[in-house]
């Protein structure tokens, strides 16, 4: 008995530890930012988050589970293990560091203020004093336009996800709104009733804010999933498999923002 029991212990203590790459990966996702992630006609996620996680875990061989919530609601539902991983075009910031660990950079979209053609003359906080801007509640867009304008006197409305926001922008409640650029583009841009709107000047800068990219969010110490997720990004980029993902959303360099 006691040789069976040792046996045991020896062979459990020298199986390896599993890990996500063992069953599945639930990454936390709000479907409300094309290209990244939306549903389509039909309910399913779609988008170039999407697609990306889906060959982090083919690589990885793991199933991929997509668990969707607001995106303010993301880190706390991250720290309280309702999934694994945050795949929702998050930036990496300082704030966000103390509560998350990111993994090495996806992509960098800039950001831009939107708004009807000929009514802003600049992003320059003078040039928005008493004006009224939309923005993504907890999002890095809402992030820069409380730092760098809401002192200057411009009001900051912040929406649970963007379709109330383009909404209120559309019919004139909103002044403005500020936007990822692709999200901004496919969401409003392209389509008919974005034609009398424009970004307004050129990409916003912070590199505070904006310097790191998106990456994918784990919890703080998960060392052993942000390294499988850190090495399947790595493989994706060096076999051609992220590039040929991007192309089918991008006409530009989005790893880098060019």
């Amino acid at each position: 008995m006691k040789r069976t029991l040792i046996t045991l212990l020896v062979l459990a203590c020298s199986s390896p530890v599993l890990t996500a790459t063992a069953k599945e990966i639930r990454f936390g996702v709000d479907p409300g930012f094309a290209p990244y992630e939306s549903k389509n006609s039909d309910g399913r996620l779609v988008g170039f988050d999407i697609d990306l996680g889906n060959a982090i875990c083919a690589h990885l061989k793991a199933k991929c589970v997509w668990v969707e919530g607001g995106f303010d609601a993301l880190i706390p539902s991250l720290q309280a293990r309702k999934f694994d991983a945050i795949l929702s075009a998050m930036n990496i910031t300082e704030k966000r560091e103390k509560q998350v660990s990111f993994t090495n950079k996806l992509y960098n979209g800039p950001t831009f203020l939107v708004a009807r053609k000929n009514t802003l003359s600049s992003s320059l906080p003078e040039a928005l004093k008493g004006k009224t801007l939309g923005v993504e509640q907890g999002s890095i867009q809402e992030m820069y336009a409380l730092k760098h304008w809401q002192a200057a006197g411009v009001q900051i409305i912040p929406y649970q996800g963007t379709q109330n926001l383009l909404q209120d922008l559309e019919v004139g409640r909103l002044d403005g709104a500020v936007l990822s650029g692709v999200m901004a583009d496919y969401s409003l841009l392209r389509k008919p009733q974005g034609a009398d709107f424009a970004f307004v000047g050129s990409a916003l800068k912070d590199d505070d804010l904006f310097a790191g990219g998106s990456a994918i969010a784990v919890r703080k110490n998960d060392d052993a999933l942000k390294n499988e997720l850190n090495g399947a990004i790595a493989a994706i980029l060096a076999d051609g498999t992220y590039k040929k993902l991007a192309g089918n959303y991008f006409s530009f360099d989005i790893y880098s923002g060019q």
